[in-house]
């Protein structure tokens, strides 16, 4: 048991992925997707920052007192990341709002209907 405790990070990693994947896979509304998809990216984000995680260890600059440091690029990758995952959910509200000017909802079951008549 204190195995499943002590990983709790995973746990919550997963959880908040599977929240996530279900906003995406059960909203018809756009936006709602697009919310679900962030959820789900940032458990991804949780997940690569807990693994660059040690324990006692401190920022990798040498000083004769720590023998343990933790590694620095996961959280550059990550900060990398959030920038690229702004950028993308920017771009789609964007398109949402394209998307509502041009057919009058972002539901989807309405714009497969739209799509039909045409």
């Amino acid at each position: 048991m204190q195995y499943l405790t002590g990983q709790y990070n995973y746990w919550v990693v997963i959880i908040l992925m599977m929240i996530g994947f279900y906003i995406v896979i059960s909203h018809g509304n756009l936006v709602k997707k697009l919310i679900g998809l962030n959820i789900f990216q940032v458990s991804v984000f949780i997940l690569y920052i807990s693994m660059g995680y040690a324990k006692a260890g401190t920022a990798p600059i040498y000083s004769a007192e720590y023998t343990v440091y933790a590694s620095p690029l996961p959280h550059v990758l990550i900060l990398t990341a959030i920038v690229v995952g702004v950028a993308t959910t920017a771009l789609g509200l964007a398109l949402v709002v394209r998307i509502h000017r041009a057919f009058g909802t972002i539901e989807e079951s309405q714009l497969r209907h739209v799509e039909d008549d045409s």
